[in-house]
């Protein structure tokens, strides 16, 4: 992983892996925002509502920075991949692309219950200028920042049944080691834009599996400090068939649902 600026966006992305970067990071004089959908929408009217949006604010389309799909349920590995060539086909029409290389943090989920029937965008996050859209004088301004989601892969560039954490075994044991693969995954991650646990605000577990043998246990003591804001849970599959728990973070200035 290697940490680059986009020159456009306003802000630093740790390269990850064709689909997604690992992380986003806003540059200083800037925040990022994040804007969730009150229910999700077909993924590319998504993309047309963030562009509609971006010309409202006076925002170029690279201000995207991270998005968070749905999809009705787990696709096979060869079916994720082709998911991600349709889906990086529209952020290279964006003109996103940094040298080739996709910037945007994704978190991509399959939820547990009805209600998404195709790929759909569940929110998304862009960078602001901060003078212009937080004008709160005196107010401190923490690090605002996304970590992509992570699933419980051995190697998250390896998408292959031969990289999945305990295949096929979702008993307390695994799903133990399944948590600790992906915590490690998201300090990894941490480091890499120079942040820390205590800087995480929100921390979302996706999972169907109960959480009551690893929350106490191994989960909360990880997050230390950032662990007194709690841990959503989305009773949501990854996206990959086969995978049992998911996990991001983020930090973000400012949380609006739009219609």
């Amino acid at each position: 992983m290697e940490l680059q600026q986009h020159p456009r966006g306003n802000y630093h992305f740790l390269t990850g892996i064709a689909p997604y970067s690992s992380a986003v990071i806003a540059d200083p004089g800037y925040t990022l925002a994040r804007f969730e959908f009150p229910q999700p929408v077909p993924y590319q009217t998504g993309f047309a509502r963030i562009a509609a949006l971006l010309e409202q604010l006076g925002r170029p389309r690279q201000a995207l920075c991270a998005v968070e799909l749905r999809i009705p349920e787990p696709l096979p590995f060869q079916g994720f991949i082709d998911f991600n060539q349709e889906y990086c086909t529209t952020l290279q029409e964006w003109d996103i692309y940094v040298d080739g290389v996709n910037p945007v943090a994704r978190t991509n989920v399959a939820p547990g219950i009805e209600g998404v029937y195709t790929a759909s965008t569940h929110a998304f996050t862009l960078t602001l200028p901060t003078a212009q859209h937080l004008p709160l004088a005196g107010v401190v301004r923490p690090v605002t920042f996304v970590v992509a989601g992570a699933g419980d892969l051995r190697d998250q560039a390896d998408l292959s049944t031969a990289a999945i954490v305990r295949p096929n075994d979702t008993s307390p044991d695994a799903m133990r080691v399944k948590a600790e693969t992906v915590l490690d995954v998201m300090e990894a991650r941490l480091a890499g834009i120079g942040c820390h646990w205590n800087q995480v605000a929100q921390a979302n577990v996706y999972t169907v599996e109960p959480l009551d043998s690893i929350m106490q246990s191994h989960l909360l003591p990880r997050l230390g400090t950032a662990a007194i804001q709690g841990v959503n849970w989305y009773y949501s599959r990854p996206p990959i068939a086969g995978l049992a728990y998911e996990m991001d973070l983020r930090s973000v200035g400012m949380e609006l649902r739009i219609e």
